[in-house]
């Protein structure tokens, strides 16, 4: 540690900091830069009084370089960073638009020892290319070696810690029931909203069949788009407790396996997902089409990267299952469906 008026010529171990309330915050002085004596009161300035040269043992590593470490070990598919060091830290972001999956208990121990960090965006949130999905460093500038070798460990174990997994484009079928939407008593604005939500992931919209409140009929349109090779199904409305809602019964009647009926979701409480085969089918309640975001938006990414959904992963979206329904919505940069 040299006092800073004594520093010229010295070479900065690591990147200085500069703060200006609400104009920036980055780096004043890179590291390895080498002081004149005009950077000394810039220093100053920044409430520098000393400055510190290092010299590392062979047990002792760098800020820098294990941020490198962390980073290669920690980012999976889907996942890029620059490796340039910035004041410590490397940014993991998307390579793709996709799912973000975080392995969470790995990423608990690997924060466990307090030396090393990463911080990320929620398990299952919806992410786009170039978006920033984690951060990490080394806490302080120079830290055992054995720590960072312990993490890095962890890290690689059971796979990667970090990944995003593209969505899966299919074609889709879609099945609105009602008597009143059939009958043409009111307009279907249910059709629509699907389509919306299809086309914003990437997928498509094939055939549509409007049934009224008949388990045959519903079983038989279902049946009618198997039959032009759809890869998903979507059913809407139908899904209550009112005798003429029978739609879950005519998925039934179509062969469905696996049926989960009901989720710990509001709004959604009364969805359906089950398979008919390798097809994927979804009973969207009737919240759907009143609502922005539903439960379908929690669930319908996760079917698109392949992801299997039964009552032990319905079950889990109890914590954060509640919207708050806020006049502008901000989904997914928001709590719902962050367990």
């Amino acid at each position: 540690m040299v006092p800073v008026e004594a520093s010229v010529g010295m070479v900065l171990p690591h990147d200085i900091t500069e703060i200006k309330k609400d104009q920036f915050k980055g780096r004043a002085f890179k590291k390895g830069h080498i002081i004149r004596a005009e950077d000394v009161e810039y220093l100053r300035r920044l409430g520098k009084e000393h400055i510190y040269a290092l010299q590392l043992g062979p047990d002792e590593i760098h800020e820098n370089e294990a941020a490198l470490l962390m980073a290669e070990a920690l980012a999976g598919t889907g996942v890029e960073y620059v490796e340039e060091v910035v004041e410590g830290k490397i940014n993991l972001t998307a390579s793709i638009d996709g799912l973000l999956k975080i392995d969470r208990e790995r990423l608990y121990r690997f924060n466990l020892p307090g030396e090393v960090m990463c911080a990320t965006l929620q398990d299952n949130t919806p992410v786009r290319q170039g978006e920033q999905v984690a951060g990490l460093r080394l806490i302080p500038l120079v830290a055992a070696r054995r720590v960072v070798s312990e993490a890095v460990s962890v890290a690689r174990s059971g796979g990667s810690v970090v990944r995003v997994l593209p969505l899966t484009r299919v074609r889709a079928g879609l099945v609105i029931t009602g008597n009143e939407v059939y009958h043409g008593r009111i307009e279907d604005r249910f059709e629509g909203v699907l389509r919306e939500k299809l086309i914003g992931l990437g997928s498509t919209v094939g055939p549509v069949r409007f049934v009224p409140d008949d388990v045959e009929q519903i079983a038989a349109a279902i049946a009618s788009c198997l039959a032009e090779g759809v890869e998903l199904i979507l059913t809407s409305g139908g899904m209550s407790v009112d005798p003429d809602d029978v739609t879950r019964l005519g998925i039934d009647r179509a062969g469905a396996e696996s049926v989960v009926y009901g989720t710990p979701v509001l709004p959604g409480a009364m969805f359906l997902v089950g398979r008919i085969g390798p097809v994927p089918v979804l009973g969207v309640p009737a919240c759907g089409m009143f609502h922005a975001i539903t439960v379908l938006d929690l669930v319908l990414p996760r079917i698109l990267t392949g992801e299997r959904i039964g009552r032990g992963e319905l079950a889990a979206l109890g914590h954060g299952g509640l919207c708050r329904q806020c006049a502008r919505c901000h989904y997914p940069v928001c709590s719902f469906g962050k367990s």
